[in-house]
């Protein structure tokens, strides 16, 4: 009879015990979240501001690049299809995720140019500019990196970047005879699009049939204006990068604010009806106790 009671007594105990444990773990996870959605929504006022920067800075920078370009789409400068034999590929990312899926698709196009130019019998060497590329194409196309520069996303980029990029790829010995600069395009807010630009080597735009239009151009300054060419398409590929990284990732941001909001909204409600369930089920052993005395 006494342990009969003991048992009515204390199985009650033993239930309130594990809702209890369940209502800790909904608070803590709900303590979790919204400590989430605080750091998302403080990342997505510093990318704002980054953006409205970067914005500002790429309009110049867009001249350089398209000035750059203007000898090129003017001769209509094409390497012979028969020497062009080594081309080479600068990818432009950065070094910082959290920005959705805008360094995936660089790599991506950097693939399928590799595939493409492999197919035809070509010679591929890859510049990774950005961390986040290098770790994308490292395991599967490793044997055609050339170089890596890191550092990249964590500061604007500037003119000076672009030149230490830029001198990097002239002094490494490899000759290309065409090569490409591909990168994200800004376009909007809420769009970007994977660009690619043309860079040709030196004995590519001396042997042209076109050049011979420009006399008085010798081998000393079509080398210098090569080099600042290349420095120009290289900067504002960065600056695109950058301003489109910003962009994507304040609108990465922005969606994982929201997404916070639903689940805790979701766990707010969960938490409500498991401490309603266990504030009923007392009730009942209470009152089921007093009926039983």
């Amino acid at each position: 009879m006494f342990a009969r009671t003991s048992a009515l007594v204390f199985s009650p105990q033993c239930g309130q015990v594990r809702n209890m444990a369940t209502l800790k773990d909904i608070t803590l996870r709900l303590k979790s979240i919204k400590n989430i959605q605080k750091i998302t929504k403080s990342m997505k006022m510093v990318a704002a501001a980054k953006y409205a920067r970067a914005e500002r800075q790429l309009k110049p920078a867009r001249v350089y690049g398209s000035g750059a370009l203007a000898l090129y789409e003017k001769a209509d400068i094409k390497p012979p299809e028969e020497k062009a034999t080594k081309h080479l590929i600068v990818g432009v990312t950065s070094d910082r995720g959290l920005c959705g899926a805008i360094h995936s698709g660089v790599a991506k196009s950097i693939k399928s140019e590799i595939a493409s130019l492999t197919e035809g019998g070509k010679e591929v060497m890859v510049i990774n500019v950005g961390d986040k590329l290098r770790g994308l194409l490292y395991r599967t196309h490793g044997k055609h990196i050339l170089l890596n520069c890191k550092e990249m996303g964590r500061k604007p980029p500037t003119f000076g970047d672009a030149s230490i990029i830029a001198g990097e790829l002239l002094s490494s010995g490899y000759e290309f005879d065409q090569g490409s600069v591909i990168f994200n395009r800004f376009r909007s807010v809420i769009s970007y699009k994977v660009e690619k630009k043309p860079v040709f080597s030196n004995d590519a735009v001396a042997s042209s049939e076109n050049m011979g239009m420009y006399d008085d151009i010798d081998a000393d300054v079509l080398r210098n204006y090569q080099e600042f060419a290349l420095v120009n398409v290289i900067y504002l590929a960065l600056k695109e990068s950058s301003t489109s990284e910003q962009s994507a990732r304040m609108t990465a941001m922005d969606n994982a604010s929201k997404n916070a909001s639903e689940i805790i909204d979701k766990l707010t409600l969960t938490f409500n009806r498991t401490r309603q369930a266990v504030i009923t089920k007392e009730l009942i052993e209470i009152i089921s106790g007093a009926a039983a005395l």
